[in-house]
């Protein structure tokens, strides 16, 4: 690699080196090529065995990988970068990854002579502990952009609660206390803050651990605490909505935040103020299924399985939360489900001798999942979108990867109360596992040939949402599909008549009509689909993106496809659906009976009867809409 060596003795940092040390580096290095889609680091990898990489050719992206299973790419590096670097500093695995965008060249160097070369070489150290130092700030800010508008919208029960009802009792200390006395009562007082006060009122500053840390660094334990604390504190009004401090907190778990009233300090937040209120349920569980190790401890976490679980969902329910906010929850803590269910089919692929995936991969769910309308009654609707991987060396090893691993995932999902899909709409079949391009070539392919059969599947697809891997992916299906579907002159009137096959159950003068002589209604099939197929129609003939029924009413609304009493209409009316089901759900986990959607009318008191007529009412005029939609078509084509 001499010739190497000289070719690169006048690039930064290599010409930082004399030429007796660039030639030692570059003797124990190769040059690798990679392929489009082939991961260059992996991030799994355990750090002690990652190579520094510098490229000579090519594109590489860079992940990271967040705690909700989604992947997310935050810079590219290009001829002249580094890749690895920050290897150099950690140890252990670490959550990023390299994955070549198009065939890639560099020159690979062990980890143990580039930090030899660094300890031999102020210079080079330098240099490359710059570039470390650059990189991390780029990671950070590109991190903090990309997450910005990720923060998860489950919890809503208590997205809607004031500061005020999980405050604690603030801490103070005087200013002229020593930083000594500080950390002292940091301890005593087992908090993550203290407010630095003259009066126990009004608030001069914030002192916690990182202003101990670093007072003790610098030899001044015995310093007043106003000398040190941190006078740009983040702050929160008492009737604040609690999502103001919940954001701040998730990314800074350590801190203590100071509830003001006006100017004074009635008391502070932190995150395990939230362990005081009955929502900690929720927080209790999904730690537990973030850390559980076990199908079996999965299993028993799940919503049909998990008595705190069932008994936190009718909680919210008789406080009337709205029936979609509750089966949004839900299926959030499904997610979170999928999520440790599919790194655990991971984990055993590896114990297994298959390895790792050697390209990125998006699992993704459809159907009442995917819109987060969850209940307890549910199977599977899920499929996977492979990265682009026929042009690699590797793509029958790859097939065979995924054609195993999704089978695990299915059967590991079924285990943890999530029933197999009698349709077999599900990743481990073939119809439903295609890279990006073959996903974009099924799609084609169904708006040409779509028939009455395949609509139904079809339908299921449209409300497709990511849980977990690369969710660009998805992304880029979710765009295709939309403009795909707006050009889709037929699609339009095979939705409107398929769901026009179910009427809606109300005839003259608000009578219900049942199907059998216990006079039961199917909620699911007679009302709630009318209104989230009726919705989804809309929603695809106007290019609406979002799958989440109440949320693309919002945007047919606002883009002024949909009056604003309609859409209110229409949500109401999913909202007292979604509760009736919940109700019927909850009695039945209770007395052991199989789940169903099915709702005994006769059973009802008369203020339910009345809501429920009126549900069924706008239900009923959804369809009608969409029916006068279709006859204008028939005379207008």
């Amino acid at each position: 690699m001499k010739e190497l060596a000289q070719l690169y003795a006048n690039t930064l940092p290599f010409s930082l080196l004399d030429d007796q040390e660039r030639i030692r580096l570059f003797d124990q290095a190769e040059i690798k090529e990679f392929q489009i889609n082939e991961y260059i680091i992996s991030a799994d990898e355990d750090t002690a065995h990652t190579n520094v990489h510098y490229f000579v050719a090519g594109v590489a992206k860079n992940f990271i990988y967040q705690a909700n299973g989604k992947q997310v790419a935050v810079r590219y590096d290009y001829p002249g970068d580094f890749a690895g670097l920050l290897t150099l500093l950690t140890e252990g695995e670490m959550q990023i990854a390299v994955q070549a965008s198009e065939k890639t060249k560099s020159i690979v160097f062990p980890k143990a002579s580039f930090q030899q070369t660094m300890q031999q070489d102020s210079r080079f150290s330098q240099a490359i502990l710059e570039r470390i130092s650059q990189l991390m700030k780029s990671l950070y800010e590109e991190v903090k952009y990309k997450t910005s508008d990720l923060t998860d919208r489950t919890e809503p029960a208590l997205y809607k609660k004031r500061v005020s009802s999980f405050m604690e009792r603030p801490v103070f200390i005087h200013p002229e206390e020593t930083v000594y006395a500080a950390a002292e009562l940091l301890k005593n007082a087992e908090t993550e803050g203290i407010a630095v006060s003259r009066d126990k009122q009004e608030i001069e500053g914030m002192i916690g651990y990182r202003q101990i840390f670093d007072a003790l660094k610098n030899g001044r334990l015995d310093a007043p605490v106003e000398q040190i604390m941190n006078k740009d504190y983040f702050f929160v009004q008492e009737h604040d909505f609690i999502y103001d401090a919940l954001s701040y907190l998730k990314h800074h778990p350590a801190a203590a935040i100071p509830v003001l009233h006006r100017n004074r300090v009635v008391g502070f937040i932190r995150q395990s103020s939230l362990l005081s209120v009955s929502n900690s349920v929720y927080f209790e569980l999904t730690y537990r299924v973030a850390n559980a190790d076990s199908i079996e401890t999965l299993a028993s976490l799940s919503p049909v399985n998990n008595k705190q679980f069932q008994s936190f969902i009718r909680q919210l329910v008789d406080e009337r939360m709205y029936g979609y906010d509750i089966a949004e929850l839900i299926s959030s803590y499904n997610d979170r489900l999928h999520r440790q269910i599919i790194q655990l089919a991971e984990r055993e692929m590896v114990m297994e001798g298959y390895g790792r995936p050697k390209i990125n991969y998006c699992f993704i769910v459809m159907g009442s999942e995917g819109r987060k309308e969850q209940g307890f009654s549910t199977d599977q609707d899920n499929g996977i979108i492979l990265d682009d991987y026929k042009e690699l060396k590797h793509k029958e090893e790859i097939e065979v990867y995924f054609e195993r691993l999704t089978e695990k995932i299915n059967h590991m999902l079924d285990a943890c109360g999530f029933p197999l899909c009698s349709g077999g709409i599900m990743a481990k079949e073939q119809k439903w596992r295609h890279s990006l391009s073959q996903w974009f070539e099924t799609i084609d392919d169904w708006l040409r040939n779509l028939d009455a059969q395949e609509v139904r599947d079809f339908t299921i697809f449209i409300d497709f949402r990511p849980v977990y891997g690369d969710f660009d992916l998805a992304f880029k299906l979710r765009r295709k599909l939309t403009l795909a579907m707006q050009h889709a002159s037929r699609l339009q009137p095979m939705l409107i008549r398929d769901t026009l096959q179910i009427r809606v159950p109300l005839q003259a003068f608000g009578r219900i009509s049942t199907s059998t002589r216990n006079r039961h209604l199917n909620l699911k099939q007679s009302a709630m689909m009318q209104i989230v197929n009726a919705v989804r129609i809309y929603a695809v003939g106007y290019g609406v993106e979002d799958v989440h029924t109440i949320r693309r009413l919002h945007a047919l609304t606002s883009n002024h496809h949909m009056s604003k009493n309609d859409s209110d209409t229409a949500a109401q009316a999913l909202h007292e659906l979604l509760l009736f089901r919940l109700k019927l759900n909850l009695q039945q986990l209770e007395a052991g009976e199989p789940l169903s959607t099915r709702i005994s009318v006769k059973d009802l008191d008369k203020s339910e009867k009345q809501t429920l007529k009126n549900a069924l009412a706008a239900a009923k005029g959804m369809q009608q809409g969409l029916e006068l939609r279709l006859n204008r078509n028939r005379v207008n084509g």
